[in-house]
Protein backbone atom coordinates (compact mmCIF):
# COMPACT_ATOMS: atom_id res chain seq x y z
CA UNK A 1 0.00 0.00 0.00
CA UNK A 2 1.91 3.02 -1.05
CA UNK A 3 0.41 5.07 2.54
CA UNK A 4 2.37 2.88 4.28
CA UNK A 5 5.74 2.83 2.21
CA UNK A 6 8.38 4.17 4.52
CA UNK A 7 9.18 6.87 2.14
CA UNK A 8 5.96 8.63 2.15
CA UNK A 9 5.30 7.70 5.77
CA UNK A 10 8.94 10.01 6.53
CA UNK A 11 7.39 12.58 4.20
CA UNK A 12 4.06 13.52 5.67
CA UNK A 13 5.25 12.94 9.71
CA UNK A 14 6.14 16.80 9.92
CA UNK A 15 7.70 18.51 13.28
CA UNK A 16 4.17 18.42 14.95
CA UNK A 17 1.67 16.62 13.33
CA UNK A 18 0.80 14.33 10.54
CA UNK A 19 0.04 16.14 6.92
CA UNK A 20 -0.47 14.45 2.99
CA UNK A 21 -2.93 14.33 0.43
CA UNK A 22 -5.62 11.90 0.32
CA UNK A 23 -5.50 9.45 -0.66
CA UNK A 24 -2.14 8.84 -1.98
CA UNK A 25 -0.10 9.74 0.84
CA UNK A 26 -2.66 8.99 3.99
CA UNK A 27 -5.55 7.11 3.86
CA UNK A 28 -7.28 4.58 6.28
CA UNK A 29 -4.76 1.92 6.58
CA UNK A 30 -1.99 4.65 7.59
CA UNK A 31 -4.78 6.13 10.41
CA UNK A 32 -5.41 2.42 11.56
CA UNK A 33 -1.70 2.00 12.22
CA UNK A 34 -0.93 5.19 13.55
CA UNK A 35 -3.57 4.25 16.22
CA UNK A 36 -1.94 1.55 16.78
CA UNK A 37 1.66 3.10 17.16
CA UNK A 38 -0.26 6.14 18.93
CA UNK A 39 -1.41 4.06 22.09
CA UNK A 40 1.79 1.99 22.28
CA UNK A 41 4.05 4.67 22.18
CA UNK A 42 2.16 6.55 24.69
CA UNK A 43 1.14 4.17 26.91
CA UNK A 44 -2.82 6.17 26.69
CA UNK A 45 -5.21 4.15 28.24
CA UNK A 46 -8.05 6.48 27.05
CA UNK A 47 -7.81 8.23 23.95
CA UNK A 48 -10.62 10.85 22.68
CA UNK A 49 -11.17 11.37 18.90
CA UNK A 50 -12.48 14.29 16.82
CA UNK A 51 -12.87 15.02 13.07
CA UNK A 52 -13.46 18.11 10.65
CA UNK A 53 -15.83 18.34 8.26
CA UNK A 54 -13.34 17.08 5.31
CA UNK A 55 -15.03 14.29 3.14
CA UNK A 56 -12.52 11.64 4.35
CA UNK A 57 -11.87 12.76 7.86
CA UNK A 58 -15.28 10.51 9.21
CA UNK A 59 -13.45 7.31 7.75
CA UNK A 60 -9.94 8.15 9.05
CA UNK A 61 -10.91 9.04 12.70
CA UNK A 62 -13.05 5.84 12.43
CA UNK A 63 -10.05 3.48 11.10
CA UNK A 64 -7.44 5.53 13.89
CA UNK A 65 -10.37 4.27 16.68
CA UNK A 66 -9.71 0.74 15.32
CA UNK A 67 -6.21 1.09 15.94
CA UNK A 68 -6.27 2.39 19.02
CA UNK A 69 -8.80 0.01 20.40
CA UNK A 70 -7.18 -2.79 19.00
CA UNK A 71 -3.93 -1.65 20.66
CA UNK A 72 -6.12 -1.71 23.85
CA UNK A 73 -7.44 2.18 24.48
CA UNK A 74 -10.66 3.13 25.21
CA UNK A 75 -11.66 5.57 23.10
CA UNK A 76 -13.79 8.32 23.26
CA UNK A 77 -15.81 9.32 19.61
CA UNK A 78 -16.95 13.71 19.86
CA UNK A 79 -17.16 13.49 16.15
CA UNK A 80 -17.23 17.00 14.44
CA UNK A 81 -14.65 19.12 16.08
CA UNK A 82 -13.10 22.39 15.76
CA UNK A 83 -9.10 21.21 16.99
CA UNK A 84 -9.57 23.31 20.24
CA UNK A 85 -12.52 21.29 20.85
CA UNK A 86 -10.72 18.53 20.99
CA UNK A 87 -8.11 20.23 23.48
CA UNK A 88 -11.04 21.11 25.45
CA UNK A 89 -11.72 17.61 25.40
CA UNK A 90 -8.62 16.12 26.28
CA UNK A 91 -8.17 18.47 29.04
CA UNK A 92 -11.61 18.15 30.21
CA UNK A 93 -11.96 14.22 30.08
CA UNK A 94 -7.96 13.80 31.00
CA UNK A 95 -7.55 11.74 28.12
CA UNK A 96 -5.43 11.57 25.35
CA UNK A 97 -6.06 13.04 21.67
CA UNK A 98 -6.48 12.98 17.88
CA UNK A 99 -7.78 15.38 15.69
CA UNK A 100 -8.98 14.80 12.26
CA UNK A 101 -7.82 17.71 10.43
CA UNK A 102 -5.65 19.70 7.69
CA UNK A 103 -6.67 23.03 9.12
CA UNK A 104 -5.97 25.40 6.38
CA UNK A 105 -4.51 23.40 4.02
CA UNK A 106 -6.41 23.11 0.77
CA UNK A 107 -9.17 20.15 0.13
CA UNK A 108 -7.13 17.15 -0.87
CA UNK A 109 -5.29 17.67 2.19
CA UNK A 110 -5.88 15.86 5.70
CA UNK A 111 -4.12 15.13 8.80
CA UNK A 112 -3.75 13.79 12.34
CA UNK A 113 -2.78 16.35 15.42
CA UNK A 114 -2.33 14.32 18.68
CA UNK A 115 -1.43 14.90 22.42
CA UNK A 116 -1.13 13.63 25.26
CA UNK A 117 -4.05 13.97 28.11
CA UNK A 118 -4.00 17.50 29.68
CA UNK A 119 -3.51 18.67 25.51
CA UNK A 120 -0.02 18.42 26.31
CA UNK A 121 1.50 17.83 22.45
CA UNK A 122 3.82 15.32 20.58
CA UNK A 123 5.99 16.95 17.95
CA UNK A 124 8.78 14.66 16.90
CA UNK A 125 11.40 15.00 19.87
CA UNK A 126 8.11 14.45 22.25
CA UNK A 127 6.82 10.86 20.87
CA UNK A 128 6.22 11.78 16.85
CA UNK A 129 9.35 10.30 15.60
CA UNK A 130 8.85 7.18 17.68
CA UNK A 131 4.97 6.78 16.15
CA UNK A 132 6.76 7.51 12.93
CA UNK A 133 9.21 4.74 12.91
CA UNK A 134 6.66 1.95 14.61
CA UNK A 135 4.26 2.67 11.88
CA UNK A 136 7.35 2.07 9.18
CA UNK A 137 8.51 -1.37 11.07
CA UNK A 138 4.78 -2.70 11.65
CA UNK A 139 5.84 -4.17 14.72
CA UNK A 140 3.27 -3.82 17.31
CA UNK A 141 2.65 -5.43 20.68
CA UNK A 142 0.50 -8.23 20.88
CA UNK A 143 -2.38 -6.45 23.04
CA UNK A 144 -3.52 -7.90 26.63
CA UNK A 145 -7.45 -6.42 26.11
CA UNK A 146 -9.60 -4.93 23.24
CA UNK A 147 -10.62 -1.43 24.01
CA UNK A 148 -14.17 -0.07 23.72
CA UNK A 149 -15.75 2.57 21.78
CA UNK A 150 -18.07 5.37 22.55
CA UNK A 151 -19.27 8.83 21.77
CA UNK A 152 -19.58 11.86 23.63
CA UNK A 153 -20.33 15.79 22.79
CA UNK A 154 -18.85 18.12 24.17
CA UNK A 155 -20.08 21.21 22.25
CA UNK A 156 -22.33 22.96 25.09
CA UNK A 157 -19.28 21.99 27.18
CA UNK A 158 -16.75 23.68 25.76
CA UNK A 159 -18.90 26.63 24.81
CA UNK A 160 -19.17 27.41 28.47
CA UNK A 161 -15.76 27.04 29.60
CA UNK A 162 -14.71 29.22 26.52
CA UNK A 163 -17.22 32.00 28.01
CA UNK A 164 -15.97 31.50 32.03
CA UNK A 165 -12.37 32.40 30.76
CA UNK A 166 -13.18 35.66 28.36
CA UNK A 167 -16.87 36.34 29.72
CA UNK A 168 -17.97 39.69 27.16
CA UNK A 169 -20.13 42.58 29.07
CA UNK A 170 -20.82 45.87 27.59
CA UNK A 171 -22.19 47.51 24.72
CA UNK A 172 -23.66 45.01 22.07
CA UNK A 173 -21.50 44.49 19.07
CA UNK A 174 -22.50 43.35 15.72
CA UNK A 175 -19.98 40.68 14.67
CA UNK A 176 -19.63 39.26 11.06
CA UNK A 177 -17.87 35.80 11.11
CA UNK A 178 -16.28 34.16 8.46
CA UNK A 179 -15.69 30.29 9.00
CA UNK A 180 -14.76 29.66 5.47
CA UNK A 181 -17.02 26.17 5.40
CA UNK A 182 -14.97 25.15 7.95
CA UNK A 183 -15.51 24.16 12.06
CA UNK A 184 -16.30 27.88 12.85
CA UNK A 185 -19.42 27.18 11.36
CA UNK A 186 -20.14 24.19 13.95
CA UNK A 187 -18.54 25.81 17.23
CA UNK A 188 -19.28 29.56 16.82
CA UNK A 189 -23.61 29.20 16.66
CA UNK A 190 -22.55 27.32 20.24
CA UNK A 191 -20.34 30.37 21.69
CA UNK A 192 -22.10 33.12 20.49
CA UNK A 193 -26.12 31.84 20.97
CA UNK A 194 -25.09 32.09 24.75
CA UNK A 195 -24.47 35.97 24.13
CA UNK A 196 -27.60 37.04 22.25
CA UNK A 197 -27.54 40.09 24.62
CA UNK A 198 -24.14 40.88 23.95
CA UNK A 199 -23.74 40.06 19.75
CA UNK A 200 -25.36 40.63 16.74
CA UNK A 201 -23.62 37.51 14.74
CA UNK A 202 -23.83 37.96 10.88
CA UNK A 203 -22.46 34.56 9.51
CA UNK A 204 -20.27 34.10 6.59
CA UNK A 205 -19.77 30.92 5.06
CA UNK A 206 -20.95 28.93 8.24
CA UNK A 207 -22.31 25.75 5.22
CA UNK A 208 -19.65 22.45 6.48
CA UNK A 209 -18.20 21.97 3.05
CA UNK A 210 -14.09 20.29 3.42
CA UNK A 211 -14.26 21.51 -0.60
CA UNK A 212 -13.95 24.90 0.29
CA UNK A 213 -16.43 26.59 -2.30
CA UNK A 214 -15.67 30.23 -1.79
CA UNK A 215 -12.55 29.92 -0.72
CA UNK A 216 -9.60 28.24 1.22
CA UNK A 217 -10.13 28.37 5.13
CA UNK A 218 -6.53 30.48 5.37
CA UNK A 219 -6.83 33.69 6.71
CA UNK A 220 -3.35 34.67 6.80
CA UNK A 221 -3.71 34.88 3.22
CA UNK A 222 -5.19 38.81 2.16
CA UNK A 223 -6.92 37.14 -0.68
CA UNK A 224 -9.58 34.98 1.94
CA UNK A 225 -10.36 37.66 3.66
CA UNK A 226 -11.46 39.84 0.95
CA UNK A 227 -15.09 38.92 1.52
CA UNK A 228 -14.98 39.54 5.57
CA UNK A 229 -13.68 42.98 4.96
CA UNK A 230 -16.31 43.60 1.99
CA UNK A 231 -19.25 42.23 4.53
CA UNK A 232 -18.06 44.26 7.75
CA UNK A 233 -18.31 47.27 5.50
CA UNK A 234 -21.48 46.49 4.21
CA UNK A 235 -23.55 45.75 7.72
CA UNK A 236 -21.47 48.73 9.13
CA UNK A 237 -20.16 45.89 11.92
CA UNK A 238 -17.84 46.68 14.78
CA UNK A 239 -15.34 43.64 13.94
CA UNK A 240 -14.94 40.83 11.64
CA UNK A 241 -13.59 37.56 12.75
CA UNK A 242 -12.21 34.63 10.30
CA UNK A 243 -11.08 31.43 11.09
CA UNK A 244 -9.38 28.97 9.68
CA UNK A 245 -10.36 25.36 8.35
CA UNK A 246 -10.25 23.67 12.24
CA UNK A 247 -11.25 26.96 14.21
CA UNK A 248 -7.83 27.10 16.08
CA UNK A 249 -6.72 30.26 14.28
CA UNK A 250 -8.52 33.47 14.34
CA UNK A 251 -8.08 37.20 12.59
CA UNK A 252 -9.68 39.83 12.96
CA UNK A 253 -10.76 43.07 10.48
CA UNK A 254 -11.40 46.11 11.91
CA UNK A 255 -14.25 48.47 11.28
CA UNK A 256 -13.11 49.94 8.08
CA UNK A 257 -12.36 46.90 6.56
CA UNK A 258 -8.82 46.67 7.63
CA UNK A 259 -7.18 43.62 8.47
CA UNK A 260 -5.48 43.49 11.82
CA UNK A 261 -1.82 41.84 12.34
CA UNK A 262 -1.83 38.70 14.65
CA UNK A 263 0.87 40.38 16.70
CA UNK A 264 -1.43 43.03 17.95
CA UNK A 265 -4.31 41.06 18.54
CA UNK A 266 -1.11 38.77 20.86
CA UNK A 267 -0.41 42.30 22.37
CA UNK A 268 -3.73 42.96 23.26
CA UNK A 269 -4.78 39.58 24.68
CA UNK A 270 -1.58 39.85 26.75
CA UNK A 271 -2.75 42.88 28.58
CA UNK A 272 -5.44 41.49 29.55
CA UNK A 273 -3.97 37.83 31.17
CA UNK A 274 -1.28 39.81 32.68
CA UNK A 275 -3.92 42.07 34.37
CA UNK A 276 -4.91 38.40 35.95
CA UNK A 277 -1.08 37.33 36.87
CA UNK A 278 1.22 40.38 37.15
CA UNK A 279 4.65 39.62 36.00
CA UNK A 280 4.20 36.54 34.41
CA UNK A 281 5.77 35.38 30.98
CA UNK A 282 4.16 36.08 27.75
CA UNK A 283 5.18 33.94 24.86
CA UNK A 284 6.21 35.14 21.12
CA UNK A 285 7.19 33.69 18.56
CA UNK A 286 10.48 34.89 16.20
CA UNK A 287 8.03 36.20 13.82
CA UNK A 288 5.96 38.51 16.08
CA UNK A 289 6.48 42.12 15.86
CA UNK A 290 9.08 43.75 18.35
CA UNK A 291 6.25 45.41 19.43
CA UNK A 292 5.03 42.44 21.67
CA UNK A 293 8.09 42.22 23.77
CA UNK A 294 8.39 45.89 24.21
CA UNK A 295 4.77 46.06 25.58
CA UNK A 296 4.97 42.97 27.53
CA UNK A 297 8.00 44.60 29.50
CA UNK A 298 6.43 47.98 29.79
CA UNK A 299 3.64 45.94 31.36
CA UNK A 300 5.64 44.05 34.18
CA UNK A 301 5.72 41.18 32.21
CA UNK A 302 8.52 38.88 31.23
CA UNK A 303 8.24 38.42 27.40
CA UNK A 304 10.10 34.71 26.16
CA UNK A 305 10.89 34.21 22.77
CA UNK A 306 10.29 30.69 20.96
CA UNK A 307 10.30 28.89 17.51
CA UNK A 308 7.17 28.59 15.58
CA UNK A 309 4.82 25.80 15.76
CA UNK A 310 2.41 24.86 18.38
CA UNK A 311 4.44 21.83 20.26
CA UNK A 312 7.80 24.37 20.95
CA UNK A 313 5.08 27.26 21.84
CA UNK A 314 3.60 24.44 24.59
CA UNK A 315 6.72 23.21 26.06
CA UNK A 316 7.99 26.68 26.26
CA UNK A 317 4.49 27.52 28.34
CA UNK A 318 5.11 24.68 30.33
CA UNK A 319 8.84 24.97 31.06
CA UNK A 320 8.12 28.94 32.04
CA UNK A 321 4.84 28.40 33.08
CA UNK A 322 3.44 31.39 30.71
CA UNK A 323 -0.03 32.64 31.15
CA UNK A 324 -0.28 33.00 27.04
CA UNK A 325 1.41 32.94 24.05
CA UNK A 326 0.97 34.44 20.45
CA UNK A 327 1.98 33.58 16.82
CA UNK A 328 2.24 35.70 14.29
CA UNK A 329 0.10 33.19 12.55
CA UNK A 330 -2.64 33.68 14.15
CA UNK A 331 -2.41 30.79 16.82
CA UNK A 332 -2.80 32.05 20.75
CA UNK A 333 -2.46 30.05 23.28
CA UNK A 334 -3.84 30.26 26.90
CA UNK A 335 -2.18 28.18 30.35
CA UNK A 336 -5.79 28.06 31.54
CA UNK A 337 -7.02 26.46 28.51
CA UNK A 338 -4.50 23.41 29.19
CA UNK A 339 -1.35 25.58 27.26
CA UNK A 340 -4.27 25.06 24.00
CA UNK A 341 -4.53 27.35 21.01
CA UNK A 342 -7.98 28.40 20.47
CA UNK A 343 -8.95 31.24 17.83
CA UNK A 344 -12.67 31.00 19.28
CA UNK A 345 -11.12 32.17 23.03
CA UNK A 346 -8.83 34.45 21.05
CA UNK A 347 -12.08 36.06 19.41
CA UNK A 348 -14.06 36.33 22.85
CA UNK A 349 -10.97 38.23 24.38
CA UNK A 350 -11.31 40.99 21.33
CA UNK A 351 -15.04 41.07 21.69
CA UNK A 352 -14.83 41.36 25.55
CA UNK A 353 -12.06 44.50 25.43
CA UNK A 354 -14.16 46.44 22.54
CA UNK A 355 -17.21 45.66 24.13
CA UNK A 356 -15.73 47.59 27.56
CA UNK A 357 -15.19 50.48 25.99
CA UNK A 358 -16.57 53.31 23.56
CA UNK A 359 -14.17 53.03 20.92
CA UNK A 360 -13.61 51.26 17.53
CA UNK A 361 -11.58 48.40 16.97
CA UNK A 362 -9.09 50.40 14.99
CA UNK A 363 -8.87 52.95 18.06
CA UNK A 364 -8.78 50.52 20.74
CA UNK A 365 -5.33 48.74 18.59
CA UNK A 366 -3.55 52.10 18.15
CA UNK A 367 -1.92 51.48 21.27
CA UNK A 368 -0.39 48.20 20.01
CA UNK A 369 0.64 48.76 16.83
CA UNK A 370 4.07 49.91 16.62
CA UNK A 371 5.50 49.39 13.45
CA UNK A 372 4.47 48.59 9.80
CA UNK A 373 4.85 44.81 8.94
CA UNK A 374 4.59 43.12 5.69
CA UNK A 375 2.51 40.47 6.63
CA UNK A 376 3.53 36.81 5.68
CA UNK A 377 5.01 36.38 1.80
CA UNK A 378 5.29 32.68 0.71
CA UNK A 379 7.32 31.57 -2.35
CA UNK A 380 7.61 28.37 -4.00
CA UNK A 381 10.94 27.93 -3.92
CA UNK A 382 13.30 24.71 -5.02
CA UNK A 383 16.67 25.41 -3.69
CA UNK A 384 15.63 26.90 -0.58
CA UNK A 385 19.13 26.50 1.48
CA UNK A 386 20.53 28.78 -1.65
CA UNK A 387 17.87 31.09 -0.62
CA UNK A 388 19.08 31.17 2.60
CA UNK A 389 23.18 31.61 2.02
CA UNK A 390 22.75 34.28 -0.31
CA UNK A 391 20.50 36.20 2.29
CA UNK A 392 23.19 35.75 4.98
CA UNK A 393 25.94 36.54 2.43
CA UNK A 394 24.26 40.13 1.61
CA UNK A 395 23.26 40.63 4.92
CA UNK A 396 25.39 39.31 6.93
CA UNK A 397 28.44 42.00 6.94
CA UNK A 398 26.27 44.90 7.15
CA UNK A 399 26.77 46.92 10.22
CA UNK A 400 24.82 46.88 13.05
CA UNK A 401 23.16 43.26 11.57
CA UNK A 402 22.70 40.53 13.77
CA UNK A 403 22.05 36.77 12.08
CA UNK A 404 19.88 34.44 14.31
CA UNK A 405 19.00 30.82 13.15
CA UNK A 406 16.72 29.79 16.01
CA UNK A 407 14.07 28.90 13.52
CA UNK A 408 15.00 29.69 9.63
CA UNK A 409 17.28 32.84 9.69
CA UNK A 410 16.03 36.30 11.47
CA UNK A 411 17.98 39.20 10.43
CA UNK A 412 17.81 42.10 12.86
CA UNK A 413 18.94 45.80 12.99
CA UNK A 414 17.88 48.40 15.04
CA UNK A 415 15.29 50.04 12.53
CA UNK A 416 14.24 46.57 10.99
CA UNK A 417 14.01 42.99 11.09
CA UNK A 418 13.14 40.05 9.48
CA UNK A 419 12.84 36.26 9.34
CA UNK A 420 12.84 33.39 6.35
CA UNK A 421 11.60 30.08 7.39
CA UNK A 422 10.89 26.93 5.82
CA UNK A 423 6.76 25.79 5.84
CA UNK A 424 6.56 22.88 7.98
CA UNK A 425 3.57 21.56 6.12
CA UNK A 426 4.48 22.97 2.54
CA UNK A 427 7.22 23.28 0.07
CA UNK A 428 7.57 27.27 0.82
CA UNK A 429 9.64 29.73 2.04
CA UNK A 430 7.65 32.26 4.37
CA UNK A 431 9.20 36.14 4.77
CA UNK A 432 7.81 38.46 7.08
CA UNK A 433 9.68 41.88 7.99
CA UNK A 434 8.82 44.93 9.75
CA UNK A 435 10.65 48.39 9.99
CA UNK A 436 10.56 51.38 11.91
CA UNK A 437 8.31 53.19 9.36
CA UNK A 438 6.25 52.30 5.80
CA UNK A 439 9.23 53.02 3.48
CA UNK A 440 12.49 50.96 5.70
CA UNK A 441 9.53 48.12 5.59
CA UNK A 442 9.07 48.03 1.81
CA UNK A 443 12.70 48.79 1.36
CA UNK A 444 13.58 45.97 3.70
CA UNK A 445 11.21 43.14 2.40
CA UNK A 446 11.19 43.61 -1.59
CA UNK A 447 15.33 43.28 -0.83
CA UNK A 448 15.09 39.82 1.02
CA UNK A 449 12.00 39.34 -1.59
CA UNK A 450 14.22 39.67 -4.42
CA UNK A 451 17.32 37.43 -3.27
CA UNK A 452 14.65 34.85 -2.22
CA UNK A 453 12.54 34.36 -5.61
CA UNK A 454 16.08 35.49 -7.78
CA UNK A 455 18.42 32.63 -8.39
CA UNK A 456 17.44 30.04 -6.20
CA UNK A 457 15.19 27.84 -8.18
CA UNK A 458 12.26 29.59 -7.63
Amino acid sequence: MASLDPANINAIFKAYDVRGTVPDQLDEDLARATGKAYVQVTGATEVVVGYDMRPSSPGMAGAFADGATWAGADVTMIGLASTDQLYFASGHLNMAGAMFTASHNPAQYNGIKMCRALAQPIGLETGLAEIRDLVISGDFATPTRTGSLTEHDVLAAYAAHLLSLAPVSGRKLKVVADAGNGMAGYTAPAVFGRLADQVELVPLYFELDGTFPHHEANPIEAANLVDLQAKVLEERADIGLAFDGDADRCFLVDETGRAVSPSTLTALIAERELAKDPGAAVIHNLITSRAVPELVSELGGTPVRTRVGHSFIKATMAETNAIFGGEHSGHFYFRDFWRADSGMLAALHALAALAGTDQTLSQLLATYERYPLSGEINSTVADQQAALSAIEETFGSRDGVTLDRLDGLTVSHADWQFNVRASNTEPLLRLNAEGKDEETMAAIRDEALALIRTGAGA
